[in-house]
């Protein structure tokens, strides 16, 4: 006997046999019994072609359809994992490259240990004193100052910038530079270290560009700045717009030779460096159409992008833009980071924590239109987003210890 409830229409099958039919229903009955198309029996067989059949779907036709959505079902199953897989694979492969370049590695330990062979070694049979040992006079290196004083750079791949440095292949006597400020050149939300920058002042000339600068915010007659007058300059060095024309100003104005230092802490090709700078070209000239929109620019970008055809500078060696007194550009860099250029080798002049090793650097171009140059240089100091913040924060402090000091002892001070 089953137990399970019965609804009102069972009830109502099984109670229909036992209640007699009425008189007013048996002619209705008999007719019914009469007639031929009437007494067709009730079977449970469905025919999918029939949708007016109120018996619903067959049994076969609900498995066709349960496996479809079955189907349907692993699919989307399917499409979900990898959608996942690929996610996945995709963040993995960006954390193992952050990994591989953000992370700074100490560079190897100089090994001390002399060959077998060399006559360095103790072991070696033969003696320092039984090999005649020749005398050589080096003469007096002009390349690069006695003392270079190292700036901590906050990196491990190139540590140190020299505070003071000479620059004998543009003058004789060499043309001696200030640091101004540095800072680190980052890409991407990942802040990929590209290269250090570093900004410098020829020293004769800090006289001059503490002049402007005083000139621009204290007036004439005023040799050094108050407190107050500090706090002005330095929030207008920091704002986007006032920012752009005291530099401005104050490049073409002081006519004080200054120069950008660039080292990279990777192998960078020019053409990486070049895109970066055109693209500030490019939107400059797009925001000021009557300053930098005529043929001529177009022409000295044009003379730019042909100075960084081809080559590439290694990490740890030197790239160098100097802008000169009257705003043209001059590119040089170090012999040997000019590869592919045709323009001989060197053995390197930037030692390996970042610092002037001695050797001679080599021109790539020059570019006459000056602004290009103060372009480049507004690039690193001025506008609502600079290539290196942390490069424009220093430069504003470099140039908070010049103002507040009478104009020309700093140069004084540099020299003693």
């Amino acid at each position: 006997m089953s137990f399970l409830p019965r609804t009102t229409r069972t009830i109502r099958q099984i109670r229909t046999p036992l209640l007699p039919l009425s008189p007013a229903r048996l002619p209705c009955s008999k007719l019914a019994l009469s007639l031929p198309s009437l007494q067709r029996p009730l079977t449970n067989k469905h025919t999918p072609s029939d949708p007016s059949d109120p018996s619903g779907p067959s049994e076969e036709t609900l498995r066709r359809i349960s496996l479809h959505r079955l189907e349907a079902q692993q699919q989307a199953e399917k499409n979900r994992r990898t959608y996942y897989s690929a996610t996945g694979f995709l963040l993995g492969m960006v954390a193992i490259y952050f990994t591989a370049t953000a992370i700074d590695l100490s560079p190897p330990q100089q090994k001390l240990d002399s060959p077998p062979n060399s006559p360095d070694n103790p072991h070696n049979s033969t003696s320092l004193l039984d090999i005649p040992q020749p005398i050589i006079v080096a003469p007096p290196s002009t390349s690069q100052p006695q003392t270079q004083e190292p700036v901590p750079t906050g990196t491990s791949t190139v540590p140190f910038f020299p505070r003071h440095l000479l620059f004998p292949e543009r003058a004789h006597p060499p043309e001696e530079y200030q640091l101004l400020g540095l800072g680190i050149r980052t890409v991407s939300f990942l802040s990929i270290q590209v290269y250090v920058v570093g900004l410098y002042i020829a020293t004769a000339d800090i006289s001059s560009f503490q002049a402007s600068l005083i000139h621009h915010i204290a007036g004439d007659g005023a040799s050094t700045l108050v407190a107050g007058e500090k706090d002005k300059l330095r929030a207008e060095l920091y704002d986007p717009e006032k920012g752009e024309a005291l530099w401005s100003a104050v490049l073409k104005e002081s006519g004080a030779r200054t120069l950008v230092r660039i080292v990279p802490t990777r192998n960078t090709d020019f053409g990486h460096l070049r895109d970066a700078w055109v693209r500030g070209l490019t939107a400059r000239a797009q925001r000021d159409r009557v300053g930098y929109g005529d043929e001529g620019f177009a022409g000295a970008v044009g003379e730019f992008k042909r100075v960084f055809e081809r080559g590439s500078v290694p990490r740890g060696r030197e790239l160098v833009l100097v802008r000169e007194g009257k705003g043209g550009l001059e590119v040089w860099v170090e012999g040997a980071g000019a590869g592919g250029m045709g323009m001989g080798e060197g053995n390197g002049m930037v030692a390996e924590n970042g610092m002037v090793a001695g050797n001679r650097r080599r021109r790539l171009g020059v570019v006459g239109d000056e602004r290009v140059a103060r372009s480049i240089w507004l690039g690193y100091l001025a506008g609502k987003t600079v290539s290196s913040e942390e490069a424009r924060k220093s430069v504003v402090e470099g140039v908070m210890e010049f103002v507040e000091r009478p104009v020309g002892t700093v140069a004084a001070q540099v020299h003693v």
